[in-house]
């Protein structure tokens, strides 16, 4: 599932196609992705300028001139694909294309339907059932030790549990947090709530670290995920450990990466390095 590094690429890719241009026409090539379309979506979006482009955690934001609001979720193979010069017809799991006044067309694609779009107001946004628990961002303005330590305190999950809950901090997955854990030396298996002082002062600067160097690398390309020209991410030619099992620790410590599973989720980590 695409993780906020991919998801501001794809906010990045869109802004500008989308951002002051109007949309001509929207057309709805089946009734539901992961939850039904909403009934009104054509006619609240057509004729519309695009005003701004916005991110919460892993969801899109696409302000619509008058107040509404898309709220977008890629899912597992969702995508955006951006058509200028040449619009070809739709794609077999081409599902929603916004035509723009410029010419220009943009293509929702998702083979597994696993995303969805939902619409909203600018008035009821920070209320929206998905976005209202939502932890705070982890980048811009960024998220400092203290912060992060208040969000974690008295909690007996793994550290590396309470990173994947959304309500802790918006946006991050288990590539991410695997990631995140290593640079600052700390192991998945730890409590959460034992993350306090150096450590989360640490945790929260490999959080940042980790994030701004995937977003300028165009987030990892594992499986779905490209940008809206086309373009894969390669931010995946860098993991230090996840997906790294039985490679030689990058710190040099002579120990390899291991593998565990955690509430149903592959962890990497090495085991000399992280405590």
């Amino acid at each position: 599932m695409p993780e906020l590094p991919e998801v501001e690429t794809v906010r990045r890719g869109l802004v500008p196609v989308l951002v002051g241009g109007t949309i001509e026409r929207v057309v709805i090539r089946r009734d539901n992705l992961r939850f039904p379309l909403p009934d009104d979506m054509g006619q609240r979006l057509t004729g519309k300028p695009v005003t701004k482009m916005g991110r919460r955690g892993k969801y899109l934001l696409i302000h619509i001139a008058g107040g509404d609001v898309l709220v977008c979720h890629l899912g597992m193979s969702g995508s955006f694909r951006i058509y200028k010069d040449s619009i070809p017809e739709p794609a077999k799991h081409d599902h929603v294309l916004l035509m723009m006044a410029s010419g220009a067309a943009v293509h929702y694609h998702d083979p597994r339907r696993f995303g969805f779009m939902l619409l909203t107001d600018e008035a009821g946004l920070d209320d929206f059932p998905m976005l209202d628990k939502m932890g705070p961002e982890p980048v811009d303005p960024g998220l400092t030790g203290p912060q992060l330590a208040a969000r974690l305190r008295g909690r007996k999950t793994s550290i590396k549990a309470a990173l994947l809950d959304q309500k802790v901090i918006a946006g991050i997955g288990n590539i991410y947090a695997c990631e995140a854990l290593f640079r600052s030396g700390i192991s998945p298996k730890r409590k959460a709530g034992t993350v306090t002082g150096g450590r989360a002062e640490k945790l929260a600067g490999a959080i940042r670290d980790v994030l701004t160097a995937a977003i300028d690398a165009g987030g990892s390309s594992i499986s779905d995920h490209q940008q809206p020209n086309g373009d894969l991410g390669y931010f995946q030619f860098g993991f230090k450990v996840y997906d790294q099992e039985g490679k030689p620790c990058d710190n040099g410590c002579g120990h390899s990466i291991k593998r565990m599973v955690q509430n149903g989720r592959s962890t990497f980590y090495c085991p000399a390095c992280q405590r």
